[in-house]
């Protein structure tokens, strides 16, 4: 993932992490020559719902999106918002090609997803502030290490720049099966009380997947390979 110099959300340190894994098959990499320059977030300039989607819409924007199987289920149950995903490994957008493109390919690929190959902050902070109706950051990379924290996307400076592209009501979405990153997410977020509501009566609410929240292929093998618990934390921009 991506960490940043205290006290500047925006600045860059470097971003952290593998960007690819083992050689892609044909069919993935004809996705990623033709597929993606066609959806692709423009490299520069605002990000706004009229430049990608050719009108104004809620936006959606989802965090390192993995497989993309969140993004591509969200985007289908809701054909009139727009849809923005950013992920730095290209076997990652590979495969989200994949599931947007229809039945391998056979059919036009999902017309209101738009996605950007790297660092997810970097479109961020290219989208006007209040533009966003959703954000979505399920399982990040942990960093397990404490040496490591200033690497984890949970931090100040990033949950600065969500609250800021979010719009007063928009929802910030965030989840772990990690238990060191639960505590410090939630220790993040106590010190952002003054900018987000955490939606949230009782134990059940983080608990249990909420509906609307497709499930993502590292949260089934979190659950059925190494049995762990699950959490689904729902955060109301004030």
């Amino acid at each position: 993932m991506t960490a940043y110099k205290s006290g500047d959300p925006t600045t860059l340190n470097r971003l952290y992490g593998r960007s690819k894994g083992k050689p892609l098959r044909a069919g993935q990499q004809g996705l990623v020559d033709n597929l993606l320059p066609r959806i692709a977030v423009p490299a520069e300039g605002p990000v706004t719902a009229e430049r990608l989607f050719g009108q104004d819409c809620p936006m959606h924007f989802e965090i390192g999106f993995g497989g993309g199987e969140h993004m591509a289920q969200r985007a289908d149950m809701l054909p009139d918002h727009g849809f923005i995903g950013a992920e730095p490994f290209i076997n990652g957008v590979a495969q989200a090609l994949l599931h947007l493109s229809g039945d391998n390919g056979a059919h036009p690929p999902i017309g209101n997803v738009r996605i950007h190959h790297g660092d997810a902050l970097e479109v961020l902070s290219r989208i006007p502030d209040g533009a966003l109706s959703f954000l979505y950051l399920l399982h990040p990379d942990p960093w397990p290490k404490a040496r490591h924290a200033k690497r984890r996307m949970m931090n100040d400076g990033p949950v600065d720049m969500f609250a800021a592209k979010l719009r007063p009501g928009g929802e910030f979405r965030f989840g772990t099966d990690h238990a060191v990153y639960l505590r410090h997410a939630l220790m993040v977020m106590q010190r952002h009380t003054h900018q987000f509501e955490w939606l949230c009566e009782k134990p059940a609410d983080f608990q249990n997947r909420p509906g609307g929240w497709p499930q993502t292929r590292y949260e089934a093998k979190a659950r059925s390979v190494y049995g762990h618990e699950v959490w689904y934390f729902r955060y109301r921009r004030k």
